[in-house]
């Protein structure tokens, strides 16, 4: 369903967005130097310690799970602590999304991260490569990346959930081939869960999309919540 036409239009004006409105890679450059050394915590408070909840999640990725130029109560992380209590989960939800992060800043970072807790996550949701699409990085390059953060969280005990992401047709047959298949690949080679596109739901509609037509409103990212959370609660009940 993910990989028909319509939807690939619509991905083609997500990518069209992010080269409009994504900042230069100078700059991207310049913000990873900043933050890459720092996790993110879903409170805001980058230094927050890991509050006591019966799991720990953790959620890795860029400035989508970041909860860019939205309040600290509305990004990805806190509304998803906040689903997952509703569906009677006692959770934490640790923001560890780092805006214009690479898959290859992110594997720089994620030891840092992980080490950087006072407990191990009992899940980690990775959801990182829309930047590699936005820099044109070769797709052998992301998946290397993605594969090294997985295998690594599984030498650490950690399950993982991947949120994946797909390539415009315009970047050529052969490079959406190679990346559309990187997140699955990975799933079924490491058997971990998979939750196929993490803006299902609300690319393609305007209205739920921040005055820089490429991150979600708080409207955006419920809906973006309401559609990953029946996932991350069962993966936690297993």
């Amino acid at each position: 369903m993910l990989k028909n036409l319509v939807l690939y239009g619509f991905t083609l004006a997500f990518l069209q967005l992010l080269i409009a409105c994504g900042p230069a890679a100078d700059e991207q450059q310049a913000v990873r130097e900043d933050v890459a050394a720092v996790p993110a915590d879903s409170s805001g408070d980058q230094s927050a310690p890991t509050e006591e909840a019966e799991f720990l999640v953790v959620a890795f990725g860029d400035s989508l799970y970041a909860g860019y130029g939205l309040d600290q109560k509305e990004g990805f992380a806190p509304e998803l602590q906040a689903a997952l209590e509703a569906a009677g989960k006692d959770v934490r939800v640790h923001n560890a999304g780092v805006s214009g992060d690479t898959t290859a800043a992110g594997l720089r970072r994620m030891d840092f991260v992980l080490d950087s807790l006072e407990r191990k996550p009992d899940l980690v949701i990775l959801g990182l490569g829309g930047n590699d699409l936005l820099r044109g990085l070769k797709p052998a390059d992301t998946r290397a990346n993605m594969e090294a953060m997985v295998k690594n969280l599984q030498d650490r005990g950690i399950a993982v959930m991947l949120t994946g992401m797909l390539a415009p047709p315009n970047l050529g047959a052969q490079f959406t081939d190679e990346f559309n298949v990187i997140y699955p690949a990975l799933a079924r080679k490491y058997d971990v869960a998979l939750y196929p596109f993490f803006m299902d739901g609300v690319l393609g509609n305007p209205e739920l999309f921040l005055p820089d037509g490429l991150h979600p409103t708080a409207e955006g990212i419920d809906i973006i919540v309401g559609k990953i959370t029946p996932q991350v609660a069962e993966l936690l009940e297993g």
